[in-house]
């Protein structure tokens, strides 16, 4: 999205401690109620056509961003026209910031864009150089996302694998069993897709080297009952490497860490995104859930989205590719707020990291 001279004014108003007081006097920051909640969520949506809802959405400031599946890429032209139809859609909203496109282009087998990265984590970590092959990765991965209009993704994971063949190995997305080289190799991959003007995203927090392969929480709800010494030496480790590098956004697991919080999914708890992730490693950036419609989630969509709120989740991921799972987690964080539920301030804290991330993607 370019916008000439409207990065700044963004940029300013973030400074001076507003969303975005661009929409009308809705609400003390210029939003109203449902353009807040949509600065949360994350829309997908089936098929290789955005729904004319879904444009309307954006058109009327009540959506973060979108996320692209292969089922929505014909090839690099067709995403591209996509992109300009989301984007003018954009260019007509009161919230003067570009949206949040993003896909998983990890590489190896977990890709969405034809292209780079081709080489997986491991694979990277096999190559002669393991450093030069991430570095490569990462501006690979950012070139190719930036050339059809994506500015975030996904990747890279960052989990510690433990066993050949488990849950991250399997596929080849974990580099290594060795925490400081998961690390290593992570900071180089997300500074040189940084620098191709994507952000990449640390997954999934706290880490799910130790799940085994039929552990997927895509699937069924996971525990992961490993030491909380383990955790922070093994699993965790690689995310402050991710930190040193200036990752611009966190995706928490959904697995239960009972060394944590033995009561709650990782993305659900509160203990996990607040006091773990942010107040013990200091991340300052932008969390976004795993996919909401995950199996090891209980309850509806609204439910599940206002419990991420509450934890401390800045986005809410809705990759069901059905795009009333957006409209349903707004108008659910919409009501949850005016209820009490959630509380105001920390809601629009949240809006305002979000904000912050998109107004730096401004180019």
């Amino acid at each position: 999205m370019r916008i000439p001279g409207r990065s700044l004014q963004v940029a300013l108003a973030i400074a001076l401690g507003g969303v975005f007081a661009l929409a009308g006097s809705h609400t003390e920051d210029g939003l109203s109620p449902r353009q807040q909640a949509g600065q949360r969520v994350i829309y997908s949506y089936s098929g290789l056509t955005p729904p004319q809802s879904l444009l309307d959405r954006i058109r009327a400031g009540e959506a973060a961003g979108v996320i692209f599946f292969g089922e929505n890429i014909s090839d690099t032209a067709q995403i591209s026209g996509v992109i300009a139809q989301l984007e003018d859609a954009n260019a007509q909203s009161p919230v003067k910031a570009p949206l949040l496109l993003m896909t998983d282009q990890e590489g190896g087998q977990v890709r969405r864009l034809p292209g780079e990265p081709v080489l997986s984590e491991k694979q990277v970590a096999a190559a002669a150089d393991p450093v030069a092959a991430a570095t490569g990765a990462g501006t690979g991965a950012g070139q190719n996302l930036a050339g059809v209009g994506m500015n975030v993704n996904l990747a890279p994971v960052l989990g510690v694998y433990r066993a050949d063949g488990d849950f991250l190995d399997r596929y080849g997305r974990s580099y290594s069993k060795d925490p400081a080289l998961a690390g290593q190799l992570g900071k180089a991959f997300i500074g040189a897709q940084q620098q191709a003007g994507v952000a990449a995203t640390a997954k999934h927090f706290p880490g799910l080297g130790a799940a085994t392969a039929s552990q997927n929480t895509d699937a069924a709800p996971v525990t992961l009952d490993v030491p909380l010494q383990t955790l922070r030496d093994v699993d965790e480790a690689p995310y402050a490497a991710a930190f040193s590098a200036g990752v611009k956004l966190v995706m928490v697991s959904w697995a239960t860490y009972p060394a944590l919080d033995p009561d709650r999914p990782a993305g659900l708890s509160p203990v996990v995104v607040r006091q773990e992730l942010r107040q013990r490693l200091g991340f300052t950036g932008v969390t976004i859930t795993d996919a909401l419609e995950a199996g090891a989630l209980q309850g509806n969509t609204g439910q599940r989205a206002v419990a991420a709120a509450a934890a401390g989740m800045d986005l809410i991921l809705c990759s069901a590719r059905d795009a009333t799972q957006g409209d349903d987690a707004a108008n659910a964080l919409v009501a949850a707020v005016q209820s009490g539920q959630l509380d105001q301030n920390d809601f629009t804290a949240a809006v305002n990291r979000v904000s912050a991330l998109r107004a730096a993607l401004a180019h």
